[in-house]
C-alpha cells in the first residue's frame, strides 16, 4: 500500500480511537480496527457474523468483551465531558 495513505488512514484510526475512548495506545487502536471491521460486516453480512459466531465461541466472546469495553470506554469519556452532568 502506499505509505502516504497508510499514514493518514492511520491517523483517522488514532483520532477514532480519541475521540470514542479517549485512549490512542496501539493496543487500543487495534481494538477500534476490530471493532470497526466487525461492526461493519455485522451490520452488510449478518449471516456472515452469524456463521462465524457459531463455528469460533471464543473468538465472539473476545469480540464481545472489546465492544464492550469500547463502550465503557466511551461512557466514562462522555460522563467526564463539561457539561455532562
Amino acid at each position: 500500500m502506499n505509505t502516504d495513505f497508510e499514514k493518514e488512514f492511520n491517523a483517522l484510526v488514532l483520532k477514532t480511537a480519541e475521540l470514542i475512548t479517549g485512549d490512542t495506545s496501539p493496543e487500543m487502536l487495534e481494538k477500534i480496527k476490530v471493532w470497526a471491521f466487525f461492526n461493519h460486516v455485522h451490520k452488510s453480512l449478518p449471516a456472515l457474523t452469524s456463521h462465524w459466531n457459531q463455528t469460533h465461541p471464543e473468538s465472539k466472546a473476545e469480540v464481545r468483551r472489546i465492544f464492550e469495553e469500547i463502550r465503557d470506554l466511551n461512557q466514562a469519556l462522555q460522563a467526564n465531558k463539561p457539561g455532562s452532568k
